[in-house]
């Protein structure tokens, strides 16, 4: 069974050293870090590759360890992924199916001893098929620690840590950049009685990217009421910065002072390079209290109107007579006989 592993790929830029061993962006998690090496120009944050179909790219990875002690790493390139925690940068582990930089990277050895305070460039190879389709394929080259640490008492926490330097590939051809908004439902929250208590609302839905380029989506949400008031408008911020060709993520929003009485609509508006889509829900705010009373008082009225028309019923039976039989004559026999 294999075990997993925490991969690091941060955004925040880290503090120049002296000895400019990294460039300012380089993934690191404090024991050893994983960059592109170094252009002639300037520090490279993360690989950015163009490439046509069946086109060949060479490039180098250096990996730096920090500790004292030498330290064997497992390297692999991998596809990555938005999270569906919250949209973050990931990729997948070793031994997962690739399709796209995991699966088009080449490098020439699968582990690397780097020593102490020192760093090991390593070159590798993209080949990228021929009917590869165009627009963005992103992914890592990582770097692997395959040994699993222990807790307290020895106990083995059956963990990895890895740190990957990210790959944006790029295939030539037509790109498309499409966005969708998805399965967008409502939960409502509120007091029992009115104005006893705050009011929330959350909002749920699904980010789409259904094109095949990088976007970097924003989200405005809007609610209105009855008769078009507008209730709320807010750009949202809880959202993934990269959203992936292909990936879906599921985002919520809560929505504090929400209406306690309303008839309110929330519409969700994406946009990302030049592309925009629009999606809808509804919700009743009404007190569940107004709601019981309300029901109990049209249960309390159709009631008495049936008990009222039985009494009608009843009366009417009650004061009807019955219509007098016909005399009938009785013929007798004639005298005498």
């Amino acid at each position: 069974m294999r075990k997993p592993y925490v991969l690091l790929l941060p955004l925040l830029p880290l503090l120049l050293f002296l000895t400019l061993a990294a460039p300012a962006h380089a993934a690191d998690n404090g024991s050893w870090s994983v960059y592109p090496v170094s252009s002639a120009v300037a520090a490279r944050p993360y690989f950015y590759v163009s490439a046509d179909p069946g086109q060949t790219i060479e490039d180098k990875v250096v990996v730096a360890n920090k500790t004292d002690e030498p330290l064997t790493f497992r390297l692999y390139a991998a596809d990555a992924y938005n999270t569906a925690r919250d949209g973050g940068f990931a990729v997948k582990s070793l031994g997962e199916k690739m399709r796209g930089v995991g699966a088009w990277a080449e490098l020439p050895k699968d582990r690397v001893t780097v020593p102490g305070g020192r760093t090991v460039t390593v070159p590798f190879t993209v080949r990228v098929p021929e009917g590869a389709e165009p627009g963005d394929h992103p992914g890592a080259i990582v770097a692997l620690d395959e040994r699993v640490p222990k807790g307290e008492g020895g106990v083995a926490l059956g963990i990895q840590r890895a740190v990957g330097a990210r790959v944006y590939l790029q295939v030539g051809g037509p790109t498309l950049p499409a966005l969708a908004v998805e399965n967008v439902q409502v939960s409502h929250h509120q007091p029992l009685i009115p104005g006893l208590g705050g009011s929330t609302a959350t909002i749920s839905y699904t980010l789409h990217n259904t094109g095949n380029v990088t976007l970097a989506p924003k989200v405005r949400l809007t609610a209105s009421g009855l008769f078009g008031r507008t209730l709320l408008t807010r750009d949202l911020t809880k959202i993934p910065s990269q959203l992936l060709p292909g990936q879906r993520v599921r985002l919520t929003e809560r929505w504090t002072d929400a209406p306690q009485l309303d008839w309110t609509d929330v519409k969700l508006t994406a946009s990302a390079k030049d592309t925009s889509e629009s999606a809808k829900a509804s919700f009743v705010a009404v007190p569940w209290l107004v709601v019981g009373l309300l029901t109990a008082g049209i249960a309390t009225g159709v009631w008495l109107v049936i008990r009222r028309r039985r009494a009608r019923l009843r009366g009417a039976r009650g004061t009807a007579r019955p219509a007098p039989a016909h005399p009938q004559t009785k013929i007798g026999q004639p005298a005498g006989g």
